[in-house]
């Protein structure tokens, strides 16, 4: 297989094993404060990707520290606009003082998910990337309002498939309220993986195959085995002659 794809985690997030991810990741999505981590977590962790030669990204969400930024919330647009701003900003201030270049943004839980299927809200995440920096990658779904909502003003998208979650018939995420959200077998992840990379498809929970199509992969860092999962999915990976490697912005 001559391909090249990333493989990201959302670290920063006080999950206990970052260390280990950062050796096994090409990207790295890093909690800006809202959901997760402060001023000092993303400092840490940032030094930790440039040490490991790590992509670096912002991970910016509702401010909802205590649902962990997983619930969907409904607030305004200018205020939603504010909030990646603002998130953004303190993150390109940390990382530019450690002279680390940002490369990429991908919203977290509930912000990302309505910005799937929300057209104002994705425009509004766009429109706060764009304002702050327009050679920031964005990471969405591939025919996800998200990701047309980053085309629509400029911005270079590297589309996300999931390791770690199960899909609806729609493409969409299972829901986390569910019990069958997340996969528990980091085998079973793989070679799920390795078809959306050869087909294009993936099975969803109610038995279909979906399209899909991906440049980079998503192993979530709070999930249970996390480390388990992203070693096995390099392994495999690398196996089948897939190199792996951050997406670089063309700007």
């Amino acid at each position: 297989m001559n391909l090249c794809i990333d493989l990201n985690a959302d670290l920063g997030e006080g999950s206990g094993h970052d260390a280990e991810l950062f050796e096994l990741i090409s990207s790295a999505n890093i909690a800006t404060g809202f959901h997760a981590g402060d001023s000092d977590t993303m400092h840490a962790a940032i030094s930790a990707a440039k040490q490991h030669q790590v992509a670096i990204g912002a991970h910016p969400s509702f401010y909802d520290r205590e649902n962990f930024g997983r619930k969907e919330l409904t607030i305004p647009l200018e205020e939603a606009f504010d909030a990646v701003a603002y998130q953004l900003g303190i993150f390109q201030a940390i990382s530019s003082a450690l002279d680390v270049q940002a490369n990429h943004v991908k919203p977290h839980g509930a912000l990302y998910n309505m910005a799937v299927r929300d057209v104002n809200l994705a425009n509004a995440i766009a429109r706060a990337i764009k304002s702050v920096d327009p050679k920031l990658i964005l990471f969405a779904p591939d025919k996800s309002e998200l990701a047309r909502a980053g085309e629509a003003h400029a911005l270079q998208i590297a589309r996300e498939i999931f390791a770690d979650r199960n899909y609806l018939n729609n493409g969409w995420l299972v829901p986390r309220t569910r019990r069958d959200a997340v996969l528990h077998d980091p085998k079973e992840a793989a070679e799920r993986v390795l078809r959306m990379l050869h087909e294009g498809k993936v099975r969803s929970v109610e038995g279909e195959d979906v399209e899909v199509r991906g440049e980079t992969i998503c192993v979530h860092g709070d999930t249970p085995g996390a480390v388990e999962f992203a070693r096995e999915l390099r392994t495999r990976l690398e196996r089948e002659g897939v190199k792996i490697s951050a997406p670089r912005s063309s700007s």
